[in-house]
């Protein structure tokens, strides 16, 4: 039986467009009904046409996205996620935007799988670093606000701590300021305020 091309997209918000992702998955080429996609958050993989797409797989099948944020934001989780498509199902993975995620056989060796563990092991690590880093910091404004004689208003509404992670993102303009709100569940005015508090 011949092997099955399926892509994969996710976007955060019913307002982000899809399109560069399913342009790249049509590139590459994945067959529009091979295409599966969901609209909210990447926190974990919980998701309709996800779990769908998982059942759809067969061993030797491919499974192609645009970049390993839209297959999910935790890399814990994508590890574990990874480790089940390659290791159980015996699916491979392509990374569009990242070549050396990609696990389809080479010169019929483990080399293909080899590397891209790797370098998700390095992702997993990074990610783990800045998270530990980003939490640091946004201690530090914090700390240095209050000193300025900044008050912080209810204190039984902390800050998301990942505030200043997708702060980050939002400024480099890789979410809008809708994905950046419902990864946060803060409103806006609440958002500017603390970007602008802690000089993100």
């Amino acid at each position: 039986m011949e092997n099955t091309i399926y892509g994969y997209i996710r976007v955060s918000t019913r307002e982000q467009n899809e399109a560069r992702q399913q342009i790249a998955l049509r590139n590459f080429p994945v067959l529009e009904e091979n295409i599966f996609m969901d609209k909210q958050s990447g926190k974990n993989f919980d998701r309709v046409a996800y779990r769908k797409l998982i059942r759809k797989m067969k061993k030797r099948d491919v499974l192609v996205v645009q970049s390993i944020d839209r297959l999910g934001r935790n890399y814990e989780d994508i590890l574990e996620q990874w480790r089940i498509l390659t290791r159980e199902r015996k699916v491979d993975i392509v990374v569009l935007d990242m070549p050396l995620l990609d696990t389809r056989d080479k010169s019929r060796d483990l080399t293909g799988t080899f590397i891209a563990d790797l370098v998700l092991q390095i992702l997993s690590y990074v990610a783990q670093n800045e998270r530990e880093n980003i939490r640091k910091r946004q201690a530090e404004g914090i700390a240095a606000a209050r000193e300025r004689g900044v008050h912080f208003g209810n204190p039984g509404k902390p800050l998301p701590e990942t505030f200043e992670e997708v702060a980050g993102r939002w400024r480099r303009k890789e979410i809008d300021i809708c994905e950046a709100l419902e990864e946060l569940k803060i409103g806006r005015t609440y958002f500017y305020k603390y970007v602008k508090l802690l000089g993100l």
